[in-house]
């Protein structure tokens, strides 16, 4: 049973025994091919297309599951309902038509180019399955960064200042204020996101868009740089039901020496291990009233405004005059099990009171609420 938190809930606690009827879930997902002893015709998900020459880099598969996290997922949905697995390949349209689910659970990252997270939803679309989380629609906007940004700048959301480049004669008189952030325009989990990702001068600037537009094969995206804090939030639910769960930061402060204050590949994958006592994350933030409520405001604004269903995660940065700027919002957050790692909004759920087996069934509790599955 989830605990009520009153300061961060808002909306009535969901008691998942009120579900009244034993659903039927397929579980659809993409594993990581180092977590899988066979893995068949592996394409990397930052190719345009499956005859790409492109070759795997190190981080291509950082945002596929490993899986520890696919069965601890299936794990807790088969607390209340009946869970069968159903791999994101060429396959699992005709897996869908075969089962017949009354509900997708989705956390397929997909693969082939920039619209890879929207290929499960819109097979599902098409057979009229339910699924959880947001739709393709927003899915294929969220993943593309400067989309992204152009909507929420329209809303008036504030964020930093960008520019797509494509090849190196789009930044020739780049009028923006160094330093700035370079990060490939259509990817996840920090793909392409290193400390070199921070540069300082021109000759760093043209070194990142030659890397990213060459190594992953599409856009970079130029921001100017946020100097201050940085703050992820995890959303979840839907209309009056949305809750915002506790607001966590990360202390650059805390890093070692010398390292670029980037929630990196480098740092995310490489320094923050299981092994290693990288301890950077407060939960909940150490922030006043006002601060937290212009983060709140900022984060569920934006949930809203790109039409997220069920759950997101919004990353958010204070500019040099301490105000919340977005820096991007996942509406396909990892959910990594293991307490030892940090995982963003499975770390924010345990705060607000919440198991795994809670936070997972309480997306899906979300999902058949919203196609009005359970009362």
């Amino acid at each position: 049973m989830v605990k009520k938190n009153k300061k961060y809930f808002k909306g009535p606690v969901i008691l998942f025994p009120l579900f009244n009827v034993r659903l039927n879930v397929a579980l659809t997902f993409n594993v990581k091919p180092e977590s899988e002893t066979t893995f068949p015709a592996i394409v990397p998900p930052n190719q345009k297309n499956p005859i790409s020459n492109t070759q795997p880099s190190t981080d291509t598969y950082a945002e596929w599951d490993t899986w520890e996290t696919i069965n601890a997922l299936k794990d807790s949905l088969e607390q209340y309902h009946n869970v069968t697995l159903v791999e994101a390949n060429e396959d699992a349209f005709n897996r869908f038509r075969e089962l017949q689910p009354d509900i997708v659970f989705n956390i397929a990252e997909g693969a082939y180019g920039v619209s890879r997270e929207t290929q499960i939803p819109a097979m599902l679309d098409m057979l009229q399955i339910p699924y959880t989380g947001s739709d393709a629609l927003t899915l294929g906007i969220c993943l593309d960064k400067a989309r992204t940004k152009e909507i929420l700048s329209y809303y008036g959301i504030q964020n930093a200042k960008f520019k797509v480049a494509d090849n190196i004669d789009d930044i020739k008189n780049l009028s923006f204020d160094f330093p700035l952030m370079v990060k490939p325009v259509c990817e996840g989990s920090s793909k392409g996101i290193y400390s070199s990702s921070f540069v300082r001068n021109e000759h760093e600037l043209y070194s990142e868009v030659n890397r990213i537009t060459n190594e992953y094969n599409q856009s970079a995206l130029i921001e100017e740089f946020l100097p201050g804090r940085e703050f992820t939030i995890a959303i979840l639910g839907n209309g009056s039901d949305t809750r915002i769960l506790p607001i966590i930061e990360i202390v650059y402060d805390r890093y070692p020496e010398g390292i670029v204050p980037l929630y990196s590949y480098e740092a995310k994958w490489i320094l923050d291990t299981k092994e290693s006592e990288f301890d950077v994350f407060d939960c909940p933030a150490n922030i006043d009233p006002v601060l937290e409520e212009k983060i709140k405001r900022i984060a569920l604004d934006t949930y809203n405004i790109l039409r997220c269903k069920d759950w997101s995660r919004v990353d958010v940065r204070l500019d040099k005059n301490g105000e919340p700027s977005v820096i991007e919002i996942n509406p396909l957050p990892g959910i990594i099990p293991d307490p030892t790692e940090n995982s963003s909004f499975p770390k924010a759920a345990r705060v607000a009171g919440m198991t795994y087996e809670d936070m997972i069934n309480s997306v899906l509790y979300a999902a058949a609420q919203r196609y009005s599955m359970v009362k």
